[in-house]
């Protein structure tokens, strides 16, 4: 058994170095890009013309007025996950949104992501926030007031070894403790509950995950 798991620790570490290897290859080309940009732009005022960038990009344009997740409802699969059925929102916003679900597992957000290096907050974070973490393919382990300080505790030490997670305080999901990726959610009895794992191994940097190997640090950390 004690093998089996460190096979499984293992392979989804190699899994997730393999995408940041990814993510900092496409960090430096799109720095590159940048650059060649900037240049080409600067040679074009010297020349006299005028270069005139009107962008409203992801962060700020008019889906601010529409930023909540597209409709949609969740499916139960036999394995107890919830799964997403609709489209789920990937615009950066400013303005608030109003998310479907609690917690939310996807939809428009707020350009800064949470730390999700195995990080564990004792303070409810900002849905937005955390949000952009689960784009990056984070599992996102929440808790209300029910859940047992044991369970809390246990749960919270397993998120700081597994890297793209992050955990905190959520007083108004229904549930004592629930697991949230992107499109998918379940509930959990505790942190002994064999689902807990099951969840991590698939959705951490899994399938779902519409930016695998993005940051999980350098965002929010408090």
């Amino acid at each position: 058994m004690g093998s089996a798991s460190q096979n499984t620790n293992a392979t989804r570490k190699a899994r997730i170095e393999e995408m940041r290897r990814a993510e900092l290859a496409r960090e430096r080309r799109n720095r590159f890009l940048v650059i060649a940009g900037s240049v080409v732009a600067v040679a074009a005022l010297v020349a006299g013309g005028v270069f005139v960038v009107k962008s409203q990009s992801k962060d700020e344009g008019s889906a601010d007025a529409k930023a909540s997740s597209a409709d949609g409802k969740f499916a139960t699969g036999a394995d107890g996950v919830r799964t997403w059925k609709g489209k789920l929102g990937r615009t950066h916003v400013t303005k608030r949104v109003h998310y479907p679900t609690v917690p939310p597992v996807g939809g428009d957000h707020n350009q800064v992501w949470m730390n999700c290096d195995g990080d564990v907050y004792t303070k409810a974070v900002d849905d937005m926030n955390a949000v952009h973490s689960l784009e990056h393919g984070a599992v996102w382990v929440t808790y209300n007031a029910k859940a047992p300080k044991a369970d809390v505790a246990a749960l919270a030490a397993k998120v700081e070894k597994t890297p793209y997670t992050l955990m905190s305080p959520d007083d108004d999901q229904a549930d004592p403790i629930m697991l949230t990726a992107w499109g998918h959610q379940r509930t959990v009895t505790g942190a002994s509950d064999p689902n807990v794992d099951t969840f991590l191994e698939k959705f951490v940097q899994g399938a779902q995950t519409p930016e695998p190997g993005a940051a999980c640090t350098g965002g929010l950390s408090r």
